[in-house]
């Protein structure tokens, strides 16, 4: 595999996964050795220095795309932009759930509704019109949501 159908491999899944991810995290992703896959994410550093808006960051030993800074205000605004968006009849029936029953999980959310409600949860936590509140004691520890001051 050549450098360069790795490295393009390697930037799409940092873009999908969001998140640091681990050199062997990245390995197993992409069925190559220690090596090849460090020799690509170097390469795939130096051609983003060169052109588009985005960067590799080394955090700890793990790897991010990240917005170049001369980039930071305009992803601001466009962020900002998206928040101001007005809710939908799901995210305030969503929204007026979490308000009455605060704090809970989106599994107790998608039991009332009787639908997949993760989309909607995360939009609003975009809005920041909710915010975790902790994790249940339970097994797989599940988040739990409140309304903000915002809100």
């Amino acid at each position: 595999m050549e450098y360069s159908e790795l490295d393009e491999k390697l930037e799409a899944i940092l873009f999908a996964v969001g998140d640091p991810s681990s050199l062997d995290d990245l390995m197993l992703a992409c069925g190559a050795d220690r090596r090849t896959v460090r020799g690509a994410l170097d390469y795939l550093e130096k051609r983003l220095n060169i052109t588009g808006g985005i960067r590799l960051l080394r955090l700890d030993g793990k790897y991010q795309l990240a917005t170049k800074e001369r980039f930071a205000d305009n992803v601001k605004i466009a962020l900002n932009t998206k928040r101001l968006v007005p809710i939908t009849a799901a995210a305030a029936e969503v929204l007026a759930i979490i308000a009455y029953n605060q704090p809970v999980t989106k599994g107790f959310v998608e039991r009332v509704r009787e639908v997949n409600s993760d989309s909607v949860v995360n939009s609003l936590a975009e809005k920041e019109l909710i915010e975790e509140a902790g994790r249940l004691p339970l097994p797989g520890r599940p988040m739990t949501y409140r309304t903000t001051s915002t809100f």
